[in-house]
């Protein structure tokens, strides 16, 4: 269970990055994302309305008002599914439905899917994705974000709002 807790802090880093996607670049579809400033070693606390665990198939799906929570990240969806490697009995991949929300303190990410590929370093946002920095939007059918380089690409009718400082 503890790899679980490192993966579940690795997702919260990652999807914190891409709430964090701000308004420097907003107008074009290609975005360079900012730095997050997360404990991963934080504890991770999970609560749903059930957990069924399949042995078998190395799957453990939490259903019902899943809420994950680590320091002041905050993710909630209808569902999550974790992927476990058959052989290293490592997570292979994280798969949120049913209105994902994540929240910091300061931006948020709204999707109805969110698929946490980690062998290949990718995070895929789909449905509706919105992420708010602030009084300004950014909005798309789908967001994919390379976590090893930090650029995220949105796709599908984007759209932005953005609120210049007052100053």
């Amino acid at each position: 269970m503890h790899s679980f807790k490192t993966r579940a802090a690795a997702l919260f880093v990652i999807l914190a990055a891409a709430a964090s996607a701000g308004t420097g670049a907003v107008a074009q579809t290609d975005l360079t994302l900012g730095a997050v400033n997360a404990d991963p070693t934080a504890p991770v606390e999970i609560t749903a309305d059930s957990l069924q665990v399949d042995q078998d198939t190395g799957i453990a799906t939490f259903s019902g008002n899943v809420e994950i929570g680590q320091g002041e990240l905050r993710l909630s969806a209808a569902q999550v599914r974790v992927n476990y490697n058959d052989q290293s009995g490592e997570i292979d991949s994280l798969a949120a439905s049913g209105g994902v929300t994540f929240v910091t303190p300061t931006e948020a990410a709204e999707a109805q899917r969110a698929d946490y590929d980690i062998a290949a370093g990718t995070l895929l946002l789909q449905g509706e994705v919105l992420v708010t920095q602030g009084d300004s939007a950014l909005s798309a059918e789908r967001m994919r974000i390379d976590l090893a380089t930090g650029s995220a690409r949105m796709e599908g009718r984007v759209r932005t709002i953005l609120t210049p400082e007052d100053g």
